[in-house]
């Protein structure tokens, strides 16, 4: 078994508790104070791995190609990480991470045109997999009017608008997820490009820092640290644990792309859905329908087959 593809299973395993237990600690905290709150506490481990592996002079080596790359980086991996956590704080699980994790598809595209990586017929079919289990997955439900008092029933041209703007309130989950899916592909694709140059400990730790800066800014614009005293202790816990969680999967994963191809590294690690649908089962008692299971098994099937028939 090749090394890549442990590290890509590690990568997998630590991205699926993390997605769980930001989840548990988004219940009662803003997503943008979330998402900052996690980004310094990666931040602090992905430095701790560096100085402990003794890597951190190889900053001093860094060329204005790699610097560019991962300056990139850190800013598509901030927007991925404020659009998933705003999506998670609107959604559940199980509706949120089938889109996020459809990133795959963009990826493994992005990976073709801009850095040559082999798409054959298993991989277009596995594609194609993916694309029609995430699309099953994804369950718009319909929400029930005309309960109450009878008054929601009436129904004019004055009141469409705001209904219009209550259906896309509502499902704005949804453009944050596709969002997320969208920075992730580019997070991966500039990682590619420019990890090879690194230390993938020392790559983790550089983009870190580029991330929690965005992060706080945009905690500041939208006057979120007013409200870093109302978090709970729980909440504290659990989005500590969420940043170390991202931190090991992160490494995990540099560590992959370091030595594997983008197009094989990332469907591996985008597995973590079948994990992160089993904690949100167990931990959050959501629940699945017979549609999300067969997307599910579909987009598993799609994620495994280019990478198994290569």
């Amino acid at each position: 078994m090749e090394l890549w593809f442990l590290y890509a299973v590690g990568a997998a395993v630590f991205a699926a508790l993390m997605t769980t237990l930001t989840k548990i600690g988004l219940k009662n905290v803003d997503s943008h104070l979330a998402t900052a709150i996690r980004a310094v506490v990666v931040l602090i481990f992905a430095w701790l791995i560096v100085f402990v592996t003794g890597v951190q002079n190889g900053i001093w080596h860094i060329e204005g190609r790699t610097w560019v790359f991962l300056i990139l980086s850190g800013l598509s991996t901030g927007g991925a990480w404020l659009c998933l956590l705003r999506a998670l704080k609107l959604g559940n699980v199980n509706r949120v991470v089938p889109i996020d994790k459809s990133s795959t598809i963009l990826t493994m595209t992005l990976a073709f045109i801009f850095l040559g990586e082999p798409i054959g017929p298993f991989t277009i079919a596995g594609m194609i997999l993916m694309g029609v289990g995430t699309w099953l997955m994804i369950e718009f439900k319909k929400s029930v009017t005309g309960q109450g008092d009878g008054s929601s029933v009436l129904c004019n041209k004055a009141n469409q608008p705001s209904s219009r703007l209550t259906s896309l309130t509502k499902h704005s989950w949804f453009i944050f997820a596709v969002m997320a899916a969208v920075f992730a592909s580019l997070t991966a694709i500039f990682g590619r490009a420019g990890v090879q140059d690194m230390d993938a400990n020392l790559w983790t730790a550089i983009r870190t820092a580029v991330v929690v800066p965005v992060s706080w800014l945009m905690v500041f614009l939208t006057g979120g640290q007013k409200k870093v005293k109302t978090v709970d202790r729980k909440s504290w816990i659990f989005l500590i644990l969420s940043g170390m969680a991202t931190g090991g999967s992160w490494l995990f994963f540099y560590h992959a792309l370091q030595i594997g191809n983008a197009s094989f590294v990332v469907p591996i690690d985008k597995l973590s859905i079948v994990l992160t649908m089993g904690f949100a089962r167990v931990f959050l008692g959501e629940r699945f329908t017979v549609r999300t299971l067969i997307g599910l098994a579909l987009l598993t099937i799609g994620t495994l087959l280019p990478v198994l028939l290569r």
